[in-house]
């Protein structure tokens, strides 16, 4: 609708107790599931410094997830979720990657079999 401005939601919030240190942060991300959200575990607790890692969907009709990190000493927990978040990407570019040289190699292959 034209005049009409679309609120959009924030693809990631960050909640964090009152009080509590920057080490046991939960951040939100919203439109994610699974599929994320056990991927980046994965990388976030390959880190020797994070204490927990977990998340949670809030309910099946909600796509958001829960993620919690936890980090000993004064590590901030931002710290090691964007740490994963970057290496996540470096393994998914890597897998793009490699899967399309080998698409390009088997095209090559069938158009020299001709």
């Amino acid at each position: 609708m034209a005049g009409v401005e679309e609120t959009r939601k924030p693809v990631l919030e960050v909640v964090q107790a009152e009080g509590a240190d920057e080490g046991c942060v939960t951040f939100v991300l919203h439109e994610e599931d699974h599929t994320l959200g056990n991927s980046l575990r994965y990388m976030v607790m390959k880190n020797p410094d994070v204490e927990f890692c977990g998340y949670s969907i809030t309910h099946p009709s909600e796509s958001k997830i829960n993620f919690r990190v936890q980090t000993r000493g004064n590590l901030p927990a931002v710290e090691p979720f964007r740490k994963g978040l970057n290496d996540l990407t470096e393994v998914c570019q890597f897998v793009l990657d490699t899967f399309e040289a080998r698409v390009k190699e088997f095209k090559d292959q069938e158009a020299a079999m001709d």
